[in-house]
């Protein structure tokens, strides 16, 4: 298992096409995929105007607000204000949805997983906490800073990623006010049977 760190004030944005917002992309697999063919993808958006969610047929969405006031999500089935800081909202990438802000800028972490290849599991922690094992995953400090293992310490803003089977985790905070977004991927399927052969 290796750890990759990251910080994420040191990725640089992205601006969407539209105008409405960038994106800071965290983690994309496999290596060298775009937004049609990723099986796993991570990023933080920051969002400046109100506009369309792009659709992403056979893809689970999961979104979490991280500063900011908020948007109002709308669409197919989909009536959603994404307004309590790191409260993940999980939903289907197939219908497109109408974004709206609540009020200034709002950034957003973002995961999406593809229906086909597996699954990914995003949880917000509070407090020490024991990290299973998984495929691939991502953590982030949201708020205050976190122990990881035996050698990683994380601030707010900076995290780790893996793409290779990882065993459990020891997550620890380090006050009483800690967050830290754990998101581990597992593959499904075909997928699972060929990268444990």
């Amino acid at each position: 298992m290796t750890l990759h760190a990251f910080t994420l004030d040191a990725i640089a944005p992205t601006p969407w096409k539209n105008g409405g917002g960038t994106t800071r992309e965290i983690l994309c697999w496999p290596p060298g995929a775009d937004t049609s063919t990723f099986d796993f993808r991570v990023s933080v958006a920051s969002i400046t105007q109100a506009g369309p969610f792009s659709a992403f047929p056979g893809v689970d969405r999961t979104i979490a607000l991280l500063d900011g006031d908020g948007v109002w999500l709308k669409g197919d089935g989909v009536d959603h204000h994404l307004a309590t800081p790191f409260a993940p909202f999980a939903f289907s990438g197939d219908t497109p949805l109408a974004c709206e802000l609540l009020g200034d800028v709002s950034t957003d972490f973002n995961v999406m997983s593809r229906r086909a290849s597996g699954r990914a599991a995003v949880e917000v922690i509070v407090q020490a906490h024991p990290l299973p094992p998984s495929r691939m995953g991502l953590l982030l400090a949201v708020q205050d800073d976190w122990q990881v293992g035996d050698g990683h310490a994380l601030r707010t803003g900076q995290g780790l990623w893996w793409t290779t089977p990882s065993a459990q985790l020891a997550l620890r905070p380090t006050g009483p006010n800690a967050r830290l977004i754990a998101v581990r991927w597992s593959a499904s399927g075909r997928q699972a049977d060929d990268r444990t052969s």
